[in-house]
């Protein structure tokens, strides 16, 4: 059989890739076998790939544990991507953790799939003649977004296929919980990662006519009808333990005297003792107390119902019902923040806590990636807007929300940076209260997948929406 397959593997220890290393050799498309030192996502490392991509197709191993393969299963990914004729191949895979071995199905790439987290599993596939002309198109020497890159500059001329196959074994080091995973890319030690992991994506978005200029619609803030200048809005779903500060913390906030701000509260149909915690507070003529239907409404649906409610103020503010706001002052300074930025959409700087207040790692979120240059085409690389987030009212009432639980927050904040200016506080206004009834908190692979593939679809949505908005200056 013809060798078809050069491959490269992270180097850390001879320990570390002797078992790997005999793993392939044992497979008979393998040709040669490489090693990648230093930070393997370098755009060096890409270069020295490319000049030793000799053969049809090369591997690139991203793991520094033992990798094999299925039988026949490299045999598959050879099959398919002359079949399908990618340029990238990559597939499902099985987990070793400890003794144990479970499935981990990855998720179809999209023209909006641009997280530079995207779980492509550990083994990726290239046409040779993709990944050379790829590298070639490469100008910018990145230490961590090398890879990134490469993915980038493939797909922008070829397709990323997936083969929903379980072909390979590697093992996973990484056994937290998904919530513990969810901020990775805001921590600040990871701030170097992410400034060019930014600068990739928009030459990319640049290369396909995705990129906005930092040119944006002014806001009108006189419209008329408006009894409040602010409204909080609390949407709630079983969360009696936590409601009660929530609602406290909204009545706790102090404007100026020429501001009147109320409480929207909206209850989807809680089983838990949330709406006898939340009748508790009714009397005070700030509460605006919306009991749903029995239909379908999710968060996103809850936010449109007090939207739309004639008590709505022109700035709606969100307060998730397990968070608090920092301190009395953070309705004032979303006030102040929308009428000296002239902006449609304020997002906040929050800290984590634990259930008790409490701060815990990685602390202070300040969502430093929303700058009012890039903020809106690196929007399409991250896989969060920032919170607290506030919106202006007469401009979200043309958009909605998706009727979704999930998302709804990024799919909205997507579609107002395509217009406007995302303002920014750069103070802690919020607690961000992290802890086991979190939606996101410990979510199985199958969730996460179907959370990170609607998250994309949104991605691909609004690219597509901008890519055509381009095309016709």
């Amino acid at each position: 059989m013809t060798k078809k397959i050069n491959c490269f593997i992270p180097f850390q220890s001879e320990d570390q890739v002797k078992q790997t290393v005999d793993n392939l050799k044992k497979q008979d498309l393998v040709n040669e076998i490489f090693f990648l030192e230093g930070d393997m996502r370098s755009t060096a490392n890409m270069k020295f790939i490319a000049e030793r991509a000799t053969t049809d197709y090369t591997l690139i191993y991203t793991k520094y544990t033992t990798l094999s393969f299925v039988l026949f299963g490299l045999e598959r990914m050879v099959c398919l991507i002359e079949d399908a004729g990618a340029d990238m191949i990559y597939s499902d895979h099985f987990n070793k953790v400890g003794d144990a071995v479970t499935q981990a199905p990855v998720i179809d790439y999209q023209l909006g799939a641009l997280r530079d987290d995207f779980d492509f599993g550990s083994v990726l596939l290239y046409r040779s003649s993709a990944l050379k002309d790829a590298v070639s198109r490469m100008n910018v020497d990145y230490q961590f977004a090398g890879l990134y890159d490469l993915r980038l500059k493939v797909s922008q001329k070829g397709d990323l296929e997936h083969i929903n196959e379980y072909l390979y074994y590697d093992v996973e080091l990484d056994n937290r919980k998904s919530g513990e995973k969810l901020f990775d890319y805001v921590d600040p030690k990871n701030r170097g990662v992410q400034i060019e992991m930014e600068q990739a994506v928009t030459q990319h978005l640049k290369d396909i006519n995705g990129y906005l200029e930092p040119k944006f619609a002014d806001v009108d803030m006189t419209p008329e009808g408006f009894e409040y200048e602010a409204s909080v809005v609390i949407p709630c779903k079983n969360r009696v333990r936590t409601i009660g500060d929530a609602i406290r913390s909204a009545l706790s906030q102090k404007v100026r005297p020429e501001y009147k701000y109320n409480v929207i509260v909206v209850d989807d149909n809680s089983e838990d003792g949330s709406v006898d915690v939340i009748k508790q507070f009714v009397n005070d003529e700030r509460i605006v107390f919306i009991q749903q239907d029995k239909t379908w409404h999710a968060i996103g649906g809850n936010w449109n119902v007090a939207l739309h409610h004639p008590k709505c103020g022109k700035f709606a503010i969100q307060l998730d019902s397990d968070d608090t706001y920092a301190d009395e002052n953070t309705v004032q300074k979303f006030i102040d923040a929308f009428h000296e930025q002239n902006c449609a959409m304020v997002v906040g700087t929050y800290r984590m806590t634990n259930f008790n207040g409490e701060t815990i790692p990685p602390g202070i979120i300040d969502h430093k990636e929303w700058t009012p240059e890039n903020g809106r085409n690196n929007a399409l690389r991250i896989n969060g807007l920032g919170a607290p987030r506030a919106f202006y009212t007469p401009m979200l009432r043309t958009i909605n929300f998706p009727t979704t639980k999930y998302g709804e927050d990024y799919a909205v904040g997507l579609r107002v940076s395509r217009e406007y200016q995302i303002g920014r506080i750069y103070e802690v206004v919020y607690n961000c209260r992290r802890w086991d009834d979190n939606s996101d908190a410990n979510c199985d692979l199958v969730a996460m997948n179907n959370n990170n593939f609607y998250k994309d679809h949104i991605r691909t949505w609004e690219l597509k929406a901008r890519i055509q908005m381009n095309n016709k200056k």
